[in-house]
């Protein structure tokens, strides 16, 4: 697996349950799939795919960043 870390990580607000620190897509992947509020978005749908593929050395990691950061926002949750 090649190195699939962000070049910056990115911090989502999940409300009560507190923020989460995301370095790079494999994390992604994982809060997408146990803590996403709204699943059904064209957002989440293209920022697991990026992830996804990103984890497998399909695409650059940092397309999956941006597709993650836009599936937060369509989620109404902040980033940092």
């Amino acid at each position: 697996m090649p190195d699939n870390q962000w070049s910056k990580p990115v911090e989502v607000g999940f409300g009560v349950a507190g923020y989460r620190v995301v370095s790079g897509p494999f994390e992604a992947l994982i809060l997408l799939h146990d803590m996403w509020p709204h699943r059904s978005g064209a957002h989440f749908i293209r920022a697991r795919n990026a992830c996804k593929a990103a984890v497998e050395g399909r695409v650059n990691p940092e397309l999956a960043r941006d597709e993650f950061i836009a599936a937060a926002e369509e989620a109404k949750l902040s980033t940092h």
